[in-house]
Formats: C-alpha cells, structure tokens, sequence
C-alpha cells in the first residue's frame, strides 16, 4: 500500500552509453608514448541506458507502488527518457528541461579485463533544478537529495532544515566538489546521512568531525556494505541490516539507488529506520539481478515473498 507523502528525489538524470573493447586496452598504449597519447578503439557496439540518481531512486520508488516526483534538470535530448517515465507512471513535471546542453551523460569503454575508460559530460545537470519548495506541505513531505548539480545539493538540505521538511542527504560521488563548510551545512539538521563506507571516511576526513560528532548534527547515519548489508547508527547505538541474497548477481550498478528507493519507502510509511532499512536490502537484491539501473522489476508478493523469507 502506498503511503500518502510527496515524496521529492532531487538528484541527476543521465544517459549511460556503454560500450565493449573485444581486446585489452593495455596492448594499443605505448607507456613511452603517454605523453603524446593518440588511439581509436573500435567497439563491439554500443547499449544506451536511462540513469542518474533521481531517476534510478524514482524508479525504485515506483516499484514500490510510491509517487515520486524528481526534481532534476535535463537536456534538449529528453524525449526517449521522458517516455520512460510516462510509461513508467512517473511524473516529469519537476524536471527542468535545458535546450542548451544535452542530458549529462556518461560514455564508458570496457575492454577485456575489465578496464574502463569513461568520459562524463554534466550537460545539464549544471543548472539548478529550481525546485519551488512553496507547494510542499512539511507535515506531508519527506525528501532526499542525491548527487546532482552541486548548487542543489548545498541549497536544498538548508530550505528543508528551514522547513521542517526531513530531508535524507546523501552526498555520494559529488563529495570531492563539496568543501567542508558546504557538507557540514547540508548535513546538520538531515533526517538521515546516507553513505558507502568509503564515503563516510571521506566525509569524517574533510569536516574532521568523528561518527559521534556527526551524530550530534543528524538524526542517523546508514552505511551501505555492498554484499554485506548495511549499518544503521544512532547515537543509542548502531544495528546491523543484512543484505538479502539475490538469485543471481548479473550487475550491482545502481543497487544503492535501489536501496534508496526500498528505504524512503519504508519510512514514508511510518516504519522504524532498520525496518526501512530492511526493505532497502530487499529492493537492492533485484537490482542487481539484471544488467542496468532501471531495467528490473518485481511486483508487490515478490517482494514481500523475498522480505518474508528473511525473517522466516
């Protein structure tokens, strides 16, 4: 049963185009010719796939019979994902279309062994979204923002402290942009601080504040494990999340905004954080059994089949 919150998942809206290198990168690069580098790998073809952190959580929470709405920005190129959106019963009423520039996107090469050469344009995930925070009720709201365009991510969390809306942060890989003063801002007051746990030393060593300390300023920390589960921690303590076994790993790409996804979910409908939690493991676990970060699906008993079986 869906909850009756308006949910806002601010973050980056991409297209991913992913290609394969049939031999190894190392073979056509000269080490004594670095300097001068000059190659052409021709691919085995190439597979565009719809990402970006609001769209890849929105999904999730749609899965999870949740109305998102995405506050984001995208390029001139928007047509394909906005079908998929309209197809996927997801509003794009909060995304700011850039004529200028194209959707932010990444062009990654792997070769054989798995070796990446990745180019990353922002395109338009270097405008604001302009989210109007006037139509949100606090009382009716809960919101995250994920890596995005970083003038999002340093205001959005202080309108929501402003608020009284209970804002999740989870700075993810836009960490190396936000200085320590922005980060600190952005993370007092936030319901939740989200993290790998690479990520949460990064943030320890840039505010040179300990877990303890970061505890005083938000509410809880959560830090995803991968395969490990996750670990929620409070200043009562700290509880372990398992992770929830898929039937097969085919792609972990995109489980952490997966995760998202089963977490908001859990705490829009008045579950308890580990509960939430719980749930964000579950919503994981059919992410990574399929390639790609929007390509999986479940319906309402699977689900609830595979979170039963845990606590069975």
């Amino acid at each position: 049963m869906d909850s009756s919150m308006n949910i806002v998942v601010s973050g980056s809206l991409a297209y991913d185009r992913i290609m394969v290198f049939p031999g190894h990168f190392a073979d056509h690069i000269l080490p004594e010719k670095i300097h001068v580098l000059n190659v052409c790998f021709q691919v085995d073809g190439m597979k565009e796939v719809l990402g970006g952190t609001a769209g890849n959580i929105a999904y999730a929470l749609r899965l999870m019979g949740e109305k998102p709405v995405i506050s984001a920005t995208i390029g001139r190129d928007y047509q394909k994902y906005f079908q998929w959106l309209n197809e996927n019963g997801i509003s794009a009423d909060g995304i700011r279309i850039i004529e200028a520039e194209f959707t932010a996107g990444a062009f990654i090469t792997t070769d054989r062994s798995d070796n990446q050469i990745t180019g990353f344009n922002p395109g338009a995930m270097k405008y604001s979204s302009c989210l109007d925070f006037d139509w949100l009720d606090a009382a009716e709201t809960l919101m995250i923002v994920a890596p995005g365009n970083l003038e999002d991510m340093v205001k959005y969390p202080l309108e929501c402290r402003a608020r009284r809306i209970p804002c999740i942060f989870d700075p993810g890989q836009s960490l190396p942009m936000l200085n320590p003063q922005e980060l600190l801002r952005a993370i007092d007051g936030c319901m939740v601080l989200i993290s790998n746990d690479y990520e949460l030393d990064l943030i320890m060593s840039k505010t040179g504040l300990t877990k303890s300390q970061l505890l005083e300023r938000t509410g809880t920390i959560i830090t995803t494990l991968g395969d490990q589960g996750s670990r929620v921690c409070t200043l009562q303590g700290e509880t372990a999340i398992p992770a929830i076994k898929p039937r097969e790993v085919v792609d972990p790409t995109g489980a952490g905004d997966s995760y998202r996804g089963g977490l908001i979910t859990g705490l829009a409908r008045g579950l308890d954080i580990a509960q939430s939690a719980l749930m964000g493991s579950v919503c994981a676990s059919f992410a990574v059994e399929c390639y790609g970060t929007q390509e999986y699906a479940f319906s309402r008993d699977e689900f609830e089949d595979r979170l039963h079986e845990r606590s069975r």
